[in-house]
């Protein structure tokens, strides 16, 4: 079965969307116990698709507006109410797998992206309301995120670090990451049960540098190449931050990877192999999470070649250098992604808001 033989290669499959509708009728439970799905990840956007689409949101919103919630609490209150049913659903792969997999995220509000101290308070609190082990609370690779990132860990939370565009943001998250686990040793805190995941974005990449590329001469022979090439490089990121005597010393003390996490994996070009960037991203301890769609794509026509990244590294090198050599400014693309990708996730957090509040009144 290709999805057991992503298992086998070391990809660990988390699924890109959750729903109530998913948790009741048994869809989850089905792709835990046949697809080997061992996590779930969610964002403002699954969460407006979700409760805007179904049914049965609507008895818990009319009755927390009756309580007296703000359509702000009961957001929370409904989110937050899936996320901990979600984690216990994984509860079991979560205790075979020594807390690596069974994992469900919930991201911080995304209109608190710059803000330091209010990441840190919602994290602290979401965490306190959902109230499971195998909780991670994302958090998005601002600036000021970075510093979040590190008091968060410092504190004992498991992070989910989101919209990572860079290899440049990747090695700062895992700096941020370390840093968070030797300010909590310092002080003497438990590190062995802190799990943390960064999350690179890999197809909004193509996606932008691709619409630049059909306008340069000769740009079509790095078409769709930018992505993996980005990502490659990531992983040598990982590895050389976490293959070093700093961690090492950190990992003897019972510190734990912080994950590679491939994002944003399903294909948007229909000229492209739409396994892609699940197929040519397989490594060693790394995890993908794929909407459903990309799922099903893969298990029918994905073919799993064992470790698809740790040779790739000169090459792509070569491929970012000839991205910048014809006029792609690279920094300025992982800018403008990481400020529309916060822009799209605070205005699908609007359209949630909205929906409940129609729902309420």
């Amino acid at each position: 079965m290709i999805l057991k033989d992503l298992s086998n290669a070391g990809v660990s499959i988390w699924l890109d969307d959750l729903s109530r509708d998913r948790i009741q009728n048994g869809t989850l439970e089905k792709l835990i116990a046949q697809s080997s799905v061992v996590g779930v990840t969610t964002n403002p956007s699954i969460f407006s698709a979700a409760i805007s689409k179904s049914a049965l949101y609507a008895p818990d919103i009319k009755k927390f507006a009756a309580a007296g919630q703000s359509v702000s609490q009961i957001t929370t209150s409904l989110t937050t109410d899936d996320v901990r049913s979600a984690c216990d659903l994984f509860s079991e792969i979560y205790k075979n797998s020594g807390g690596v997999d069974g994992r469900v995220s919930i991201e911080v509000d995304p209109d608190l992206a710059h803000d330091i101290d209010a990441t840190v308070a919602r994290g602290l609190e979401l965490s306190k309301i959902i109230d499971r082990a195998n909780l991670m609370i994302k958090v998005p690779a601002t600036i000021a995120g970075l510093s979040a990132i590190t008091k968060l860990t410092s504190l004992g939370i498991s992070v989910n670090v989101t919209l990572i565009f860079s290899v440049e943001r990747y090695r700062a998250v895992a700096e941020a990451y370390l840093v968070g686990l030797e300010q909590r040793l310092a002080t003497g805190g438990e590190i062995s049960q802190i799990h943390s995941v960064a999350s690179l974005f890999v197809s909004r990449v193509d996606t932008d540098i691709d619409a630049q590329l059909s306008k340069i001469e000769g740009g079509s022979s790095l078409h769709g190449k930018a992505g993996l090439a980005n990502a490659h490089l990531a992983y040598e990121a990982f590895a050389n931050a976490f293959h070093s005597p700093r961690f090492n010393f950190l990992q003897e003390r019972g510190a734990k990877l912080q994950r590679p996490l491939w994002a944003s994996t399903g294909v948007k070009d229909k000229t492209q192999d739409p396994t892609k960037y699940v197929v040519e991203l397989v490594a060693p301890t790394v995890v993908n999470t794929m909407p459903e769609g990309t799922l099903d794509i893969v298990r029918e026509s994905g073919v799993v070649r064992g470790d698809t990244v740790t040779k790739q590294y000169e090459q792509a090198r070569e491929i970012l250098a000839a991205l910048t050599k014809i006029g792609i400014n690279l920094p300025e693309v992982f800018i403008r992604l990481e400020n529309e990708g916060l822009a799209k996730f605070e205005q699908s957090w609007n359209e949630l808001l909205q929906t409940v509040a129609s729902v309420a009144n």
